[in-house]
């Protein structure tokens, strides 16, 4: 396995401190992987555990994500991947895409397993696969491309998102060390969606509930930041869901003059009435 850093570690604006975040690509190596255990954990959400040789396979990041490759309507088998001289290759124009993104919640390339905490909900190639997904089930993977890997000695974290977020966030809890400060926002359908997240660090944990607002029109997110006060020290804020309701928080954050340009990142994940929304592409404000 092949990693490439793309961007070395930079100054900061304030006090000199250097850039927390240092962005590794890594080599595509496309896997064929076989479901093992469905877990459902809240009414919409189920932990699927798949089963493949990840012998390789990089763990660098709390939002590393890899694709999956679902079989087509009707078939049992997916389509692989195609890898060239600059990555994936697209299907023909008009083909329809048959992988989407997910987080990477648990890899244990020992036991050759990976979670991946997936959204039920109806319609859709994705939703309507893991609303019947069952052991002996396949899809393939691919990823991750790369990691975001943050400082290792930072002193407080502010991690927020919607249900899109939750494996990131659910990981980046169960990986932080104790004595570490963490506030979490997390936005859900209603109180049946809270979930367990499991911590060593000193976490404060508050469920925003939507309860009838449709997923991408809630202002939950943006209200609760706008009201943190970060502790001393340096710090990291991170906020992923819905692209178009992540604007005005993107933009309060980068109005704030006790937060670093650099120690926070704001990521749209999915965008309402887009298949397959690209959250690597540059915000739109």
């Amino acid at each position: 396995m092949t990693s490439v850093e793309t961007r070395p570690t930079g100054q900061s604006w304030i006090d000199g401190a250097p850039n927390p975040v240092r962005r590794v690509l890594h080599e595509l190596t496309p896997r064929l992987a076989e479901v093992v255990r469905v877990q459902r954990l809240t009414p919409r959400m189920a932990r699927v555990t798949l089963a493949a040789d990840f012998t390789g396979m990089p763990a660098g990041a709390a939002t590393d994500h890899v694709k999956l490759f679902f079989p087509a309507p009707g078939e049992e088998l997916p389509v692989m991947p195609t890898i060239g001289e600059r990555g994936l290759v697209p299907p023909p124009p008009g083909t329809p895409r048959t992988y989407r993104d997910y987080t990477v919640r648990r890899l244990d390339r020992e036991a050759g397993e990976l979670d991946v905490d997936m959204v039920v909900h109806a319609g859709g190639l994705a939703g309507a696969w893991a609303a019947s997904a069952c052991p002996g089930c396949r899809v393939g993977v691919l990823g991750p491309r790369g990691s975001e890997i943050l400082a290792d000695d930072l002193d407080w974290y502010v991690l927020a998102g919607d249900e899109t977020a939750l494996p990131a966030i659910g990981r980046w809890l169960a990986e932080l060390p104790a004595g570490v400060r963490a506030e979490v926002f997390c936005e859900v359908a209603d109180a049946a969606e809270e979930q367990e997240l499991v911590s060593d660090a000193d976490v404060t944990v508050h469920w925003l509930h939507r309860d009838g607002v449709p997923a991408g029109e809630a202002t939950l997110l943006h209200d609760a930041l706008a009201g943190v006060t970060f502790p001393a020290g340096r710090g990291f804020v991170w906020v992923a869901g819905e692209a178009g309701a992540l604007r005005p928080v993107r933009r309060m954050l980068r109005a704030r003059d006790d937060l670093d340009k650099r120690d926070h990142d704001v990521d749209g994940y999915w965008r309402r009435g887009v298949v397959n929304h690209d959250h690597h592409a540059p915000a739109e404000d």
